[in-house]
């Protein structure tokens, strides 16, 4: 069997440009904060969805900025894994992938200036960071991805940040339990770079990243991502043990499994092709997780 990924064709150059996987980074964490913002308002649909569809554009955005300037750096090839591979396998220019992540990030401000509008403009400045921050995670002199920092601002800013605007922009306020509830999201949101950073750590290492997953080695990086998914579930835990939460959030402990396939997926594995099944098995924990999570809050709230 080839390990030769194969070429898209047609709509499907443009669909895995996205990277499809990683767009329930963007989607789980509007959807949590909107969940939780029924305790203290009703739902404002219209403002759901301007925020749902600006997160995921800037989400697939990111990653077609990542595309751009990972080829331009000489960083990925044809026979490179995980990624959409739209100007190493199928030929699309350089500059319309650029070009065409700038539009999503236009059509996103647009959103941006519609949420504003009904909410506070201080969301506009907030917006600008958080898609500044996605533009510097691979562009820029010192690419935040270069850096051990890109799990911590990835689980910031596509956790934490996101999942207290879309609480905001429905509640008018932000409060513990709306800060408390977005941690453990924000973590897993985090384990998705690191489980990327695990899976290319040879070939960054070449590049003269210094990821964490670099920075520990191979095996302490696995632990790393462990002991991130034990914090996540141990944390809701300690929040329904407090009260803060109700007991349904505990549905979340059902991704469990997930979580320890995606950890068993990196052990004994040096080749990206081989920690791909782990890689996808992250980021799917990440979604299992966020929803379970308000699906238990939903629970809760009717019942």
């Amino acid at each position: 069997m080839s390990l030769q990924p194969e070429r898209d064709q047609g709509w499907r150059i443009w669909w895995q440009l996205t990277r499809p996987h990683t767009l329930t980074a963007a989607f789980v964490p509007v959807l949590l904060g909107t969940v939780l913002a029924l305790d203290y308002s009703s739902l404002n649909w219209p403002m759901f969805l301007a925020m749902l569809l600006a997160s995921i554009l800037i989400q697939a955005a990111t990653n077609m900025i990542n595309e751009y300037y990972d080829f331009v750096r000489g960083l990925d090839n044809e026979k490179s894994v995980g990624i959409g591979g739209a100007i190493v396998r199928n030929g699309v220019k350089p500059k319309t992938v650029l070009n065409l992540a700038f539009i999503l990030f236009g059509v996103a401000l647009l959103l941006g200036l519609y949420i504003c509008a009904n909410s506070s403009w201080w969301i506009a400045v907030i917006g600008l960071v958080c898609m500044a921050a996605a533009y510097f995670y691979t562009g820029g002199p010192v690419p935040i991805a270069y850096t051990p920092f890109g799990e911590i601002t990835a689980g910031f800013f596509m956790g934490f940040v996101i999942i207290l605007i879309s609480f905001y922009i429905q509640t008018g306020m932000v409060n513990a339990v709306a800060m408390l509830v977005s941690i453990p999201v924000s973590i897993l949101v985090g384990a998705i770079l690191l489980a990327n950073n695990i899976r290319d750590l040879d070939g960054d290492k070449e590049n003269g990243r210094k990821t964490i997953a670099i920075l520990l080695g191979r095996q302490k990086a696995i632990y790393l991502l462990a002991g991130m998914f034990t914090v996540s579930y141990g944390f809701v835990v300690v929040l329904v043990i407090t009260g803060t939460v109700s007991p349904w959030l505990l549905i979340s402990l059902f991704s469990i499994p997930k979580a320890v396939r995606a950890t068993k997926g990196f052990i004994g594995k040096t080749m990206p092709i081989q920690m791909m099944p782990a890689m996808k098995a992250t980021a799917q924990t990440n979604t299992i997780f966020g929803f379970l999570l308000s699906i238990g809050y939903l629970i809760g709230y009717f019942f």
